[in-house]
């Protein structure tokens, strides 16, 4: 696990846009996954920035995750 949370500063670009609403509820829904264990990356990231922005639906956001999941465990295998 990263010692440090900075997923503003590793992917600001994902951020362009938001409202400081959007933002904080980004920042602190991705905050709360890495205290539990979740080591960020861009993917999610961009999913959950993109969702909050309005720029994809929900089931567009759902599919994405379950995708990511999908890849993640067919990795693990």
């Amino acid at each position: 696990m990263t010692t440090r949370f900075d997923v503003e500063q590793r992917w600001p670009e994902l951020f362009d846009g938001l409202t400081e609403t959007q933002r904080w509820s980004v920042v602190q829904s991705l905050a709360a996954a890495w205290h539990e264990g979740w080591e960020p990356n861009r993917a999610d990231v961009a999913n959950l920035t993109e969702y909050a922005g309005g720029r994809i639906d929900h089931a567009e956001y759902i599919r994405r995750s379950d995708a990511s999941s999908t890849g993640m465990r067919g990795s693990a295998r």
